[in-house]
């Protein structure tokens, strides 16, 4: 199976062969390229046109993050899998406003009701969160009334508010508080961990999307404007819950993330580089987690959710089927 591969350390990737090395200052490391589905970058890392052309030939992606753990770009090789009849039809439902509304809708559905999931299964372990839930299923009740993707963002974000508050009674951790949501710079380390772990999110969506027809720069709920890419933030509001919550809570709940695991720089709390590395092996270790899949009746990762999800809005494009979002129930 095809994993991401994170570069946290400076050095020099190169092609040897048919394959790849990772060079710094301690090691020379072989990395299968068969074995490679994207590389993150978190490091200051060199590389040639060389390099470029064979991850093009293998269609990796690269992705790139800057000091503070921020996205900042993509090296998105050649679309080989872009469809012109896809690309047109997702244009045609960006243009009609009540198409496009009705797929902003959905998204927003999904991201409440996986929200809904995490509270009913820690309100089921004895947490009082009856009022988060009330607030949020009302807020459900009010998506069939907004007329358009910013209505229903409104709305998305008034319910989030909510459950973001429900943060504090899941980890019942004072030095992982929430107070309020801030994201450029993060205010405190629960508001770090939630960055970092959406940035994250955003970008497996577009890898994933990108073994797909879709065309990533089309998206319904998020604007389609100068911004490079936005089909893959309107899966990502689905998956947050179910992915970056859940791998946030049980690092708190587990004691694996601590105090000591974060530093402030330039106004702002930053995982440092040991705290990234828990993160991302709880991030991986929650992506190839399987689950039962009722449609198929087999257990699929949530990574595979993800590119199911991509296949699920190829099929609506194509008037098949509705899109309906994946939501969990138990």
């Amino acid at each position: 199976m095809k994993r991401s591969l994170y570069i946290l350390n400076p050095g020099q990737i190169k092609r040897e062969g048919n394959t790849l090395v990772f060079i710094s200052q301690e090691e020379k490391k072989a990395l299968p390229v068969e074995t490679i589905d994207s590389l993150y970058i978190f490091a200051e890392v060199t590389f040639n046109k060389k390099l470029l052309e064979f991850l093009s030939q293998k269609k990796i992606p690269v992705h790139f993050f800057n000091y503070y753990e921020y996205y900042v770009g993509s090296y998105y090789p050649r679309e080989y899998m872009n469809s012109g009849l896809i690309t047109l039809r997702q244009a045609e439902y960006y243009l009609n406003k009540e198409w496009r509304l009705g797929l902003a809708r959905a998204f927003v559905y999904g991201a409440l009701a996986n929200m809904l999931f995490n509270l009913r299964t820690y309100s089921s372990r004895g947490k009082d969160l009856s009022t988060q839930i009330a607030t949020i299923e009302d807020d459900m009740r009010q998506l069939n009334q907004a007329q358009s993707p910013a209505e229903l963002m409104a709305i998305e974000g008034q319910a989030r508010q909510a459950y973001y508050e429900a943060f504090d009674v899941i980890t019942a951790d004072p030095e992982f508080s929430f107070e309020v949501r801030s994201r450029r710079p993060p205010a405190n380390r629960l508001n770090a961990l939630i960055s970092f772990g959406n940035s994250l999110l955003y970008v497996t969506a577009l890898s994933e999307i990108y073994r797909t027809h879709l065309d990533p720069r089309i998206g319904y709920l998020h604007e389609t404007n100068q911004r490079s890419f936005t089909l893959n933030l309107d899966l990502a509001e689905v998956f947050k819950p179910l992915v970056v919550d859940r791998v946030i809570f049980g690092l708190l709940n587990r004691k694996e993330i601590k105090t000591n695991d974060f530093a402030e720089e330039m106004g702002g709390i930053y995982l440092k580089e040991k705290g990234v590395r828990k993160f991302l092996t709880a991030y991986e270790k929650r992506l190839s987690e399987t689950i039962m899949h009722k449609g198929l009746g087999r257990k699929v990762s949530y990574r595979r959710l993800i590119r199911l999800e991509c296949y699920k809005l190829y099929r609506h494009f194509l008037g098949d089927e509705l899109y309906h979002p994946y939501i969990r129930t138990r």
